[in-house]
């Protein structure tokens, strides 16, 4: 089964990112307020960007790494999905 990492925009303008292995459902229940605690209060939320995983503890690790980042730099994720696929490359070489 493939999951996937995501980064969506919250209504805030916040960026949110999260794992799952069905993303429309995932983000219509953030839209729904049934979601994470973080975007119950955030609607509607916008997806930005996907990346599909081989495995869940990818993804995991995946979601581990772009949260790290900067504001500035998930946003350069969103607007080069290359530099998506480029992170997720780095996880493979470090596993």
């Amino acid at each position: 089964m493939a999951w996937f990492v995501y980064l969506a925009r919250c209504a805030d303008d916040t960026l949110y990112c999260g794992i799952t292995n069905d993303v429309p459902a995932r983000l219509a229940a953030h839209n729904a307020g049934k979601g994470a605690r973080y975007t119950r209060t955030r609607t509607p939320l916008e997806l930005l960007a996907v990346r599909r995983c081989a495995t869940r503890s990818r993804a995991l690790r995946l979601e581990h790494r772009v949260k790290q980042l900067s504001r500035a730099q998930k946003q350069q994720l969103v607007a080069n999905p290359s530099r998506f696929a480029a992170l997720a490359r780095t996880l493979k070489r470090r596993a």
